[in-house]
């Protein structure tokens, strides 16, 4: 599909790096696709970034159709410009279309829009070590009716925005509440599609543990309200006795990118992973009995966060003395050293651009 180009008049001045913080600014450019179920993915465009017009009955306003992606453009020393496994982005992008009954993206096709923008943005890729630029591919319904139906117009965007840090803690550890009211999904729904409505959904319990002074919450699953699930917008894992555990894909989670190269590394280096469900029963006697060394959530925005206090019916319970744990730090090193080009690439994962 060919790409229009329309560059800016009016070019944006990069913010200080130091002061980027996570989704701030946004660059010069976003991508724009249409489409219509007769003509297919068409009328592809980089235009000057701004507002879009939407129709008062677009679907997405009215029934929330709609999908994104998040995934991060790095700087290397060296000046080179990478990213990280970017095929894996499209492929969860095309298995939330499909629950969320959305057009469905070609592979090869998404990857050039992607690289095209990326290339066409490249001054904006931040030079700072912990710095990138973090991109949002995502798509919405647009039909014109009221009526519920599969899509038959939808719109296919990428914005970008230079960003630093996603924690204000960094690497240091966080804060994080069990919750015990609220649930995100249930199996059987749209826990493993990145839809806004999850996300939507999750705030208010995030703004209950924000007021306590936690940084997010742990989610429990939906139906027994006893299985650890995920935290804020992050897959979990935790080291107990020696074993990294880390809940199971049952429909209800995201199958986050971070968390399967998470699992890769670490069953690399020699590490036990288990996949499986992990109650909030087991968990609190693992930190009760002294089992819990490690506990971290990981993903795209964040790579990994170290967990230094949980809290569960109002007792806060310390992990790790609120040490970053060997695991956590070893994650951190490979997966950053990977994605900055400071470490060897030995699994294929970067893109260069």
């Amino acid at each position: 599909m060919e790409i229009k180009i329309t560059e800016t008049t009016t070019p944006k001045i990069m913010p200080k790096e130091s002061e980027l913080g996570f989704g701030q600014y946004f660059t010069d450019h976003m991508l724009i696709v249409d489409y219509d179920v007769d003509k297919g993915w068409h009328n592809a465009r980089i235009v000057p970034f701004g507002n879009i017009s939407l129709h008062p009955a677009s679907t997405v306003l009215h029934y929330g159709a709609e999908i994104f992606e998040g995934l991060k453009a790095y700087r290397t020393a060296e000046g080179d410009i990478q990213l990280f496994r970017p095929l894996e982005n499209i492929k969860r992008m095309n298995t939330s279309a499909e629950r969320m009954c959305l057009p469905l993206l070609d592979e090869g096709e998404a990857m050039n829009m992607l690289r095209t923008f990326v290339k066409l943005e490249e001054k904006w890729v931040p030079h700072s070590f912990g710095t990138s630029l973090y991109l949002r591919p995502y798509m919405f319904g647009n039909d014109e009716t009221l009526g519920v139906h599969t899509v038959k117009r939808a719109t296919f965007m990428i914005i970008a925005s230079p960003s630093g840090s996603y924690y204000k803690e960094g690497i240091n550890p966080v804060k994080i509440m069990i919750e015990k009211d609220d649930v995100r999904t249930v199996r059987g729904g749209t826990g493993y599609a990145k839809c806004g409505g999850n996300y939507a959904a999750s705030t208010r319990a995030g703004e209950r543990a924000g007021k306590k002074g936690y940084s997010q919450v742990l989610w429990l699953d939906g139906v027994e309200r006893k299985y650890v699930e995920e935290v804020g917008a992050m897959n979990v894992m935790f080291k107990i006795d020696g074993e990294i555990v880390t809940p199971e894909l049952t429909g209800s989670i995201l199958p986050g990118i971070t968390r399967k190269s998470c699992i890769e590394v670490l069953k690399k280096l020699g590490y036990k992973v288990s996949e499986r469900l992990l109650s909030v029963d087991e968990l609190m006697d693992a930190i009760k009995c002294g089992k819990l060394d490690e506990a971290f959530g990981c993903g795209t925005a964040a790579v990994v966060s170290p967990i230094g206090r949980l809290m569960y019916n109002d007792v806060e319970y310390v992990i790790n003395d609120e040490k970053i744990g060997e695991v956590t730090q070893k994650l951190y090193d490979v997966l950053t050293g990977i994605q900055w080009g400071r470490v060897d690439d030995e699994f294929g994962w970067v893109e260069k651009i």
